[in-house]
């Protein structure tokens, strides 16, 4: 399910919180099918002793009724959003739901209470979870990583692909503030002991956020990850990525070639989609049907359509494939490889003259052609339909704002095949506040592409050993995901320590 947050005034009370005098329950004669049904919310029984109703426009006005007898009081209405409605009832039926479950809970641990929704909606935790994700989004983190420890709560984000330190929440509140979290993405605030996935959709600074959460049980305590989607943004262009020009060259031309299939590798988090926004960029969405599979949609892009993946519900990569075949599409673009059944139907589509763009969890490019092997795709099929694989990782590049310049010592100098004696001036950070004290800002990418030649074609029907392979690749131009880093070193785009920690001889 999906809730909506609107991350607005610290000071802003949460939704469903007007000072209810007493505690609020469904009586045993009412479902939360009829709460559903009819389109309302019980909220609170007033100081007076009324009730409060939350309602819409769609709200069956009968009903209330119904409720005056169910709970034997006068009712007041309160006029509230759809979205706001949806939010009320998710957490009035998951508190109903789990009162068993927080009981037991209490005399497991007497520091549980019995009331975490209260606990979360206290201003102090909605101002943090607010102020968490604000400064999350306001640093660029892709990721923010709730842990629980010894110590209690630790606030980390993932900026550049590095995890640094976030904010640490309000002294003795860790329950609350993952409570928080799991009340708006809609997961069950009672269940500590199994893992559990939602997402909150967030208005911020108008942009709208898809925010991904996953929750799972640790020995301290649930750690929990929002990942952020900014859906207002868009896809870069191919040549903002740090393709060097002879790469960027081929690749626009491989992008627009009329059929076959072109692969991206590298780990999680390499960029690997956003590379492959980029090539779809140069295709004629006004002329072409395009597309796309994907888990999930990151970014929204003009003319064509894209399918999200729900493996929960059966819609799968390759279950979706199967049927967008049939959509007549010029261009196919699948998210991951995953399984037999993917790679064999988008072989079949590059066969069949379709342009196919996927991604695989390889090491480097030449890793893709034994990992199509291994998943079943005969090697004539694969000389057949497979164009080119590129490899890449992701960098951080020097802070602009504390850049400096320094001398290497020896090992960096040999690395880099310069004389250890005479080293030439490289460039580093210091370390600022623009880039939180780390000497990095922003990143780019390092690539290696493997366009498969007709000696290539001619070895992989043979299935020839990788030393064999990687001669004919280099013979070919292939240059190594670590060679074009070194050359970024010299360019004094990003660092020898950065180089080697993402890449590897």
């Amino acid at each position: 399910m999906t809730s909506t947050a609107l991350v607005t005034n610290e000071t802003e009370a949460p939704l469903g919180t007007a000072s209810p005098a007493q505690p609020l329950a469904l009586p045993d004669r009412l479902s939360t099918d009829f709460l559903y049904h009819h389109r309302l919310c019980p909220i609170a029984i007033l100081p007076d002793g009324a009730l409060a109703v939350a309602v819409t426009d769609d709200s069956l006005v009968g009903a209330l009724d119904d409720l005056s007898v169910a709970y034997d009081r006068r009712v007041v209405p309160r006029a509230v959003t759809t979205q706001e409605l949806d939010v009320l009832l998710a957490r009035l039926t998951a508190a109903d739901e789990a009162s068993v479950e927080v009981e037991r809970a209490v005399r497991e641990d007497e520091a549980f209470t019995s009331d975490v929704r209260d606990l979360a909606n206290q201003p102090p935790v909605v101002r943090y979870v607010n102020l968490l994700i604000r400064e999350a989004y306001d640093a660029g983190a892709s990721d923010i990583h709730l842990e629980s420890t010894r110590d209690g709560l630790q606030a980390r984000f993932r900026i550049d692909g590095v995890l640094l330190p976030g904010i640490d929440p309000p002294a003795h509140s860790d329950r609350a503030v993952v409570s928080r979290v799991k009340l708006l993405a809609e997961l069950d605030i009672a269940e500590r002991r199994r893992p559990q996935d939602g997402r909150i959709r967030v208005r911020l600074k108008d942009r709208e956020l898809d925010v991904r959460v996953s929750a799972v049980p640790t020995v301290f305590g649930e750690s929990v990850v929002l990942r952020l989607l900014d859906h207002g943004g868009g896809a870069i262009a191919l040549e903002a990525l740090g393709l060097p020009a002879a790469l960027l060259a081929t690749m626009q031309r491989l992008a627009q070639q009329p059929h076959g299939m072109i692969l991206v590798t590298g780990p999680t988090g390499s960029g690997k989609t956003t590379t492959l926004y980029a090539a779809l960029g140069l295709r004629a969405a006004s002329r072409e049907k395009i597309i796309t599979i994907e888990d999930p949609v990151e970014y929204s892009l003009e003319g064509v359509a894209q399918v999200p993946v729900h493996s929960e519900t059966g819609v799968t990569f390759a279950s979706m494939l199967r049927s967008i075949l049939r959509q007549d599409p010029d261009v196919i673009f699948v998210g991951e490889m995953r399984d037999t059944e993917t790679a064999e139907l988008a072989v079949q589509a590059a066969l069949t003259g379709h342009v196919v763009f996927s991604t695989l969890h390889t090491n480097d490019a030449l890793g893709a052609i034994p990992r199509l092997l291994d998943l079943g795709i005969p090697p004539y099929l694969v000389t057949t339909t497979l164009e080119a694989v590129l490899a890449q990782r992701l960098v951080r590049t020097i802070c602009e704002a504390c850049r400096e310049s320094y001398i290497p010592d020896a090992a960096a100098a040999a690395l880099l095949g310069e004389d250890s004696e005479t080293p030439s001036a490289l460039a580093r950070g210091r370390g600022c506040a623009a880039c939180r004290g780390t000497g990095y800002r922003g990143r780019t990418g390092l690539f290696e592409l493997l366009e498969l030649t007709d000696e290539v074609r001619e070895a992989i029907t043979a299935r020839p050993s990788r030393p064999h392979l990687e001669q004919l690749a280099r013979e070919g131009g292939m240059r190594s995901l670590r060679a074009d880093g070194w050359t970024k070193v010299r360019a004094g785009v990003t660092t020898v320590e950065e180089v080697l920690r993402v890449s590897q001889n």
